[in-house]
């Protein structure tokens, strides 16, 4: 296993990080505890001591069972990254109870690694407005928590907004060769790692779909490279070739790929990619965007829209629905991300055609156009409808830990 620098601290990370948002599943689509804790104890094993969760992974049970995983000595081996829930924070008493209730989840006195979950600027603001920075300042204090960070879907400039508002250890971006310049892209990892942040990085797969079976263009490319590698070998290589990048999520739950990824993660330096490879790669990823089925390359040229919309997430998560046929994620995702759970309201739907966006686009994209169609195809005439679903499967899930922290704490 390699290992890279924190560079405000000087702790030493796994460059492959551990991701509990899809542990082992059983068939009734729970977690396989028993199955989920071997791994998670084979990669600690073999050198990993980054593990990544959240309290609303796998409808709160992927903080219980790291819990469990890490028992018997396994603890003191790793550090924990966990996420305080924006949308379930009103007052600053909630970010200590919560933080409170997580301590006591994960069986633990303190979080190595603690993140504001899935930041946007609206929800920065929010947080900052009710004393986040206070409570992070006086966690740190205190010692519940050791390094603060956040983690961001959102464009370059309020990656850069966030940075400079807070003095933050670390933070977490979605990063692969189909994202270098959508989200925080190349020029935020690099702002970031400028103020001396470490970055990890989830998403180095896009969810499993550069992993493979890809499009047999994309094979054909593969192929001709004189170095064999499996595409998910590429794929990670890439994001490690960045000396900018401290760790690599990666959300594990099959045996084959933790060896896979353990084997990657134990030969692969930054800059080690020669420039033949980098070509391969590159071709791969402009073969992707030509079957793409709206041909946006991420530039941000068109950003910000007057009405709101996030023109390049839409257009990527519109894309990857098409491109990756049996993912059957990218709704969720277009809801989760872009219809205000998480963060802002930045849907196709908010278009107001004012055409701003098509007169600066270097594709010459028909924008307001694709805009109408993605909003037809991933919103339909439901969109406030599963938009209140969701937030009230939070609200739910929020409220069921509420319960059940109270039931704890009265009995003897």
């Amino acid at each position: 296993m390699l290992y890279r620098t924190v560079p405000k601290t000087g702790d030493r990370l796994s460059i492959l990080g551990f991701g509990c948002m899809r542990l082992s599943p059983t068939k009734t689509g729970g977690v396989d505890e028993e199955r989920a804790t071997r791994q998670i104890r084979y990669a600690i094993d073999h050198g990993v001591n980054y593990l990544d969760t959240a309290p609303v992974y796998h409808l709160g049970r992927s903080e219980p069972v790291l819990a469990k995983a890490l028992a018997h000595g396994y603890r003191e081996k790793v550090r924990i990254a966990t996420k305080l829930p924006p949308w379930s924070v009103h007052e600053r008493a909630d970010m200590n109870r919560i933080l409170a209730a997580q301590l006591k989840t994960l069986q633990t006195s303190y979080i190595d690694y603690y993140l504001l979950h899935s930041l946007s600027r609206e929800s920065w603001e929010k947080l900052k407005n009710i004393g986040v920075r206070e409570f992070l300042d006086a966690a740190k204090k205190d010692g519940r928590i050791k390094n603060a960070g956040f983690s961001f879907h959102g464009n370059t400039a309020t990656l850069q907004e966030i940075v400079d508002a807070y003095d933050w250890e670390f933070c977490q971006i979605q990063y692969n060769y189909l994202d270098e310049h959508n989200q925080a892209g190349t020029a935020g990892l690099k702002y970031a790692a400028a103020h001396r942040l470490a970055v990890m990085v989830m998403e180095p797969l896009r969810g499993g779909n550069l992993a493979g079976p890809v499009p047999d263009e994309i094979r054909k490319i593969w192929d001709e490279s004189s170095v064999k590698r499996s595409p998910a070998a590429w794929g990670l290589r890439w994001v490690w070739n960045h000396p900018e990048v401290t760790v690599v999520l990666s959300g594990m739950n099959n045996e084959v790929h933790i060896d896979e990824n353990l084997k990657e993660a134990g030969a692969t330096l930054p800059n080690s990619l020669t420039q033949d490879e980098l070509a391969i790669i590159s071709r791969v990823r402009d073969t992707y965007i030509q079957l793409m089925k709206v041909g946006c390359t991420g530039c941000g040229y068109c950003m910000p829209c007057p009405a709101g919309v996030d023109i390049p997430g839409c257009f990527a998560i519109y894309n990857t629905h098409h491109l990756f046929p049996r993912d059957r994620t990218a709704k969720s995702l277009y809801i989760g991300r872009l219809g205000g759970i998480l963060g802002d309201k930045s849907y196709a739907g908010l278009c107001r055609r004012c055409g701003k966006c098509e007169t600066i686009c270097p594709q010459h994209l028909p924008i307001p156009a694709l805009m109408k169609t993605v909003s037809q195809e991933m919103e339909g005439r439901t969109m406030g409808v599963k938009v209140n679903v969701a937030k009230g499967a939070l609200w739910c899930l929020d409220a069921a830990g509420r319960i059940k922290r109270k039931l704890s704490q009265k009995t003897p």
